[in-house]
């Protein structure tokens, strides 16, 4: 298949891309500079250099391809609303990625009880709302002739596929611990997050481009950690003796807003069927805290 990926230059697209090259797609990714399309180049996929705000840009690829996946950013609406006007009718598969802090608590680092369900999912909070409306305008492409999917991810982890890029939330730990030689976590650590190895995650992708159900909404997961066990398991792995509790303001500070109360502070427990049973998806790599204390360093 011929496959527009957006954000092909970072650790998800890249990762994505490199998967469907080596799948045997032919791969078309775009970036947003000269230096990023020689590192695609490098590794068999076609550039296109461009944002998101290029709507005109966005159409004439999503039509030129048989398939489109959208991993530049699960927020930005204007570009998902080009892609579905330019899909609508043709029946060619979108798969949109999402990610699992739409039922984030901002806890602050306290653990919870409740987990979710891709067919139950919550009210958004304030914070998350735009994101699941255009969620939510994605499944529903689905009766406009549209073989869309979200895809949700939870905390990702394993090293980039494609070019060298880092993930979002474990390398965020790493780096503040190798900067001040404290590994921290925010408040007590006892929040939880679903998790899931990048391989099995570009294993999902390709599955669902063949695979997919019109209309479906997947939660991407393989298992699930608190984050006390993930930074014991850091400061194991760099010999940094015991991991420290950390104030939320310290860690807004450190972080900002949005890393520290969602993507290091809440809890984001989750339960994914549809891969399993819609794509037949079978994820080989099930404990971060194992990755951690042997591959992430």
């Amino acid at each position: 298949m011929n496959v527009f990926v957006t954000g092909a230059a970072g650790f998800i697209g890249g990762s994505i891309a490199t998967g469907l090259v080596k799948a045997g797609h032919k791969v078309t990714g775009l970036v947003r500079s000269a230096e990023q399309a020689e590192e695609l180049k490098a590794i068999g996929i076609t550039p296109v250099i461009g944002t998101l705000d290029d709507k005109a840009l966005l159409a004439e690829q999503a039509r030129a391809a048989d398939a489109v996946i959208n991993a530049a950013s699960s927020d930005h609406r204007g570009a998902v609303e080009a892609l579905l006007d330019a899909l609508r009718g043709s029946n060619k598969v979108f798969l949109h990625t999402s990610g699992s802090s739409i039922v984030g608590d901002a806890s602050g680092g306290k653990s919870s009880d409740v987990i979710y369900y891709e067919d139950n999912l919550p009210e958004p909070t304030v914070d998350k709302a735009a994101r699941v409306a255009i969620d939510n305008l994605i499944l529903a492409a689905a009766k406009d002739g549209v073989n869309s999917a979200v895809i949700c991810n939870t905390l990702i982890y394993g090293h980039s596929l494609g070019v060298n890029r880092d993930s979002v939330q474990l390398p965020r730990l790493l780096k503040q611990a190798r900067k001040s030689g404290v590994v921290r976590h925010v408040g007590t650590g006892q929040n939880i997050w679903s998790n899931v190895h990048i391989e099995d995650v570009v294993a999902l992708y390709l599955l669902a481009l063949t695979k997919n159900v019109p209309g479906t909404f997947y939660f991407v997961e393989s298992g699930e950690a608190s984050f006390i066990d993930m930074t014991t398991a850091m400061a194991e792995a760099l010999n940094l003796g015991q991991p420290q509790d950390w104030p939320l303001k310290d860690a807004e500070a450190e972080w900002g807003y949005e890393m520290a109360n969602y993507g290091l502070g809440s809890n984001s427990r989750v339960r994914g069927k549809h891969a399993r049973e819609l794509l037949g998806w079978v994820p080989k790599r099930t404990s971060v805290v194992e990755w951690i204390r042997n591959e992430m360093v």
